[in-house]
């Protein structure tokens, strides 16, 4: 079965409620405050079984000026739209403004219908041919040009068939609406009902929803989580599961009705992102009174949303009335959104003849950075966005992700690809180098230019370390990993440094990291310093220099004497035993052998006799025994010492 969304657009009182009601049955009026003033204030819902098995969801939305938010939410997931004229009064303010917003949304196909027929006859015979002028010029350029006109009476019926049989042809061209993309359904309603609990209606714009799926509400109010569903409707039968395009009813567990608004939107967790940001391509309506400036505040609506927005131009001062640009709208709250949404902007004065609906485009990137004016690069990737290319969409969103790159999940929120369409693009750029894989559990993406420049920071990070610490062995792991930026993941880090090491512009020893051509201690500066540190250490035999006196004796910095240290340990040229002494690995290896003959033949030895044996204060002494007992050469009994492990 087809389905595709039918909305109706026109000024108060031409009778959009009527002719929704005369062809499906239903009445949309459904609050007492739109029974009692008889405007429509709210969305209105019903369905219209078309003759070839299509079924239109119908949105009746507001005609008044002061319900156009309820409208532009109602529009936003609209496939075609009846344009409603009331034959005794033609084009109105809210006619041209509900155009202007269908257009700006996309709307891309629909019909006009010229209600209230059955009074055409006292208006005259030529009244006819001057409404259907009047309709042509406020159409002209735009999708409804050369649609047709169908006169029709929701009191007599007359044209009701017509009408149906044109909608039905439009229906066929309405390409269908992949349901595997993220799920994304606009919250324009919640409600409790009694046995069920709370219930989210809305028109499902991309993806599906079925009943046991884990979602959230997007942007998320106070004591709001995950939920579970429970149950789903569409068109009031319940259903396993509903696709997008239908109109929706979901039955959420676990929250009150009353904390839930329109402009939130239910999502499936950890896949939609919250923006604060918005990367758009931005048109501003030919009959705007004067261009758009830089940083101009206007209201957004985005789906259900309505959101104040401060417009980033990011190649120039203004747009021009009917141009087309590229900006970034920075939000005062948060709203969720998905690439290729379409948006309205409205100013707060309103527009002769139409209202106050300003300008209008699509989302190409959300949860953005904010991007800086004037560089020729971000124009770039926008553009690149704007294209609509898979791989060049994909990449833009990976290079604007950075060194943190971004998982599966997270990737079909801000690309709005279906799962199976994205993964084929991954490893299409995968083999071109244009994205690299660096967590499998997660699916985690990084972009491979961005893979490649922190790769190029790393090797430049090691030559710096080495011009700096010309004496040490290499950089450690850990303090290399923090030359890269701190979103920088463990896992990226590791797969760099591997792909380096493979590549041979690194190499890693134990826990070091070095370039192939380092040699530590290199040159006379650095040989003559090792010899200084190697000869005090040789001399002071069992009662070496403290490691704060070393770089008095040997004229050279902390830094230095350590690095010098760390290399004399690596070539097994000295022995730490403990943080604040250095001995030369030939006295200490001469002690242990002396040790484990006293051993051998006494069985034990006292601290005094140790004492005896090294020839020095306790200072030196203690150290040394407690050295020995980590080699596992003794082991402490009491006051003495006994031969096990590697001693015996």
């Amino acid at each position: 079965m087809k389905r595709i969304v039918l909305g109706t657009a026109g000024h108060i009182d031409h009778g959009k409620t009527a002719l929704v009601k005369a062809l499906t049955g239903v009445d949309t009026d459904r609050l007492r405050e739109e029974k009692r003033r008889g405007i429509t204030i709210e969305l209105g819902f019903a369905h219209l079984a078309l003759p070839d098995g299509t079924v239109a969801g119908v949105v009746d939305v507001p005609g008044h000026e002061r319900f156009v938010r309820a409208m532009a939410a109602g529009a936003g997931g609209i496939d075609l739209v009846v344009l409603v004229v009331a034959a005794d009064e033609g084009v109105m303010p809210q006619t041209r403004e509900h155009l202007d917003i269908c257009r700006l949304l996309g709307v891309p196909r629909g019909v006009v219908a010229i209600t209230k027929s059955d009074l055409l006859p006292e208006l005259g015979a030529d009244w006819l041919p001057l409404l259907e002028a009047d309709v042509r010029a406020a159409a002209k350029g735009t999708f409804l040009e050369e649609a047709a006109l169908v006169p029709v009476s929701a009191r007599t019926g007359e044209g009701l068939p017509a009408l149906v049989a044109e909608v039905a042809r439009l229906a066929r061209e309405v390409p269908e609406r992949p349901a595997d993309g993220p799920l994304f359904l606009p919250v324009d309603r919640a409600f409790s009902l009694k046995g069920f609990g709370t219930v989210v209606t809305g028109t499902l714009l991309s993806g599906a929803v079925a009943v046991e799926d884990e979602v959230v509400l997007s942007p998320p109010a106070q004591g709001q989580g995950r939920l579970r569903v429970r149950s789903v409707q569409v068109h009031g039968q319940p259903v396993q599961r509903a696709l997008a395009g239908q109109r929706t009813a979901v039955n959420l567990p676990g929250v009150e009705a009353q904390t839930i608004s329109r402009g939130q939107a239910l999502v499936h967790a950890g896949v939609v992102p919250l923006s604060h940001a918005l990367d758009v391509e931005l048109t501003l309506l030919a009959a705007a009174p004067k261009p758009l400036r830089h940083r101009a505040k206007l209201l957004l609506h985005v789906g259900t949303a309505q959101v104040q927005a401060a417009v980033s131009l990011l190649d120039r001062a203004e747009l021009a009335p009917g141009a087309t640009a590229l900006a970034q709208l920075r939000l005062a709250s948060p709203a969720a959104a998905l690439p290729g949404q379409r948006f309205i902007l409205r100013g707060f004065a309103v527009l002769e003849g139409r209202g106050k609906t300003l300008a209008g485009g699509r989302v190409l990137a959300v949860a953005v950075r904010r991007r800086r004016r004037g560089r020729p690069a971000e124009v770039e990737q926008l553009e690149a966005l704007a294209k609509g290319d898979v791989e060049a969409r994909l990449t833009a969103v990976l290079a604007s992700a950075g060194p943190a790159g971004l998982a599966a999940d997270a990737l079909l929120g801000r690309t709005g690809l279906s799962p199976k369409a994205l993964q084929g693009a991954l490893e299409r750029l995968g083999a071109k180098g244009g994205a690299v894989l660096f967590d499998r559990e997660k699916r985690a993406y990084v972009a491979g230019e961005v893979a490649r420049g922190l790769a190029a920071r790393l090797v430049e990070a090691v030559k710096a370390f080495h011009a700096s610490h010309p004496l040490a062995t290499g950089i450690s792991r850990e303090e290399l990993r923090g030359r890269l930026p701190p979103v920088t993941d463990a896992r990226l880090f590791a797969r760099l440094l591997a792909q380096l090491v493979e590549k041979g512009e690194l190499v890693t020893e134990a826990d070091q990291v070095r370039l192939p051509t380092h040699r530590a201690a290199s040159g006379a500066a650095g040989g003559a310093l090792k010899a200084t540190v190697t000869a005090a250490l040789v001399k002071g035999g069992l009662t070496p220099p403290w490691l704060s006196e070393l770089p008095g004796l040997a004229g050279a910095a902390p830094e230095e004497v350590a690095a010098v240290l760390k290399l004399l340990l690596a070539e097994g040229a000295a022995v730490r035993v403990s943080s604040e002494l250095y001995y030369d690995a030939g006295a200490i290896h001469g002690l242990r052998e002396r040790l484990v003959a006293h051993l051998a033949v006494r069985r034990e030895i006292t601290t005094q006799e140790f004492k005896e044996l090294v020839g020095a204060t306790r200072k030196h002494v203690i150290p040394l025994a407690e050295y020995f007992d980590r080699e596992k050469v003794t082991l402490r009994v009491g006051d003495k010492r006994v031969l096990r492990g590697e001693g015996r």
